[in-house]
């Protein structure tokens, strides 16, 4: 599992990074996205929700989330 870290990054800066992500070329491929802004997280998935990849969220520590996001 590859992780992409996004800490103190922008939007729409997570999500074109997670559009990079050639781990998700291949099904059953995973990656890890850590994030602090919310608004990534929402507009991630939704790209998530519209391309056939499958998404969990978490929040492990108040205001940083992971996302585990897969190829289906």
């Amino acid at each position: 599992m590859k992780d992409v870290i996004c800490l103190g990054d922008m939007c729409p800066i997570p999500l074109m990074k997670l559009k990079q992500c050639k781990e998700l070329k291949s099904k059953g491929e995973q990656i890890k996205l850590v994030t602090d802004h919310s608004c990534s997280v929402e507009s991630i998935t939704e790209f998530c929700n519209k391309n056939g990849l499958s998404i969990t969220v978490t929040e492990p520590m108040n205001g940083i989330w992971e996302l585990f996001i897969e190829k289906l």
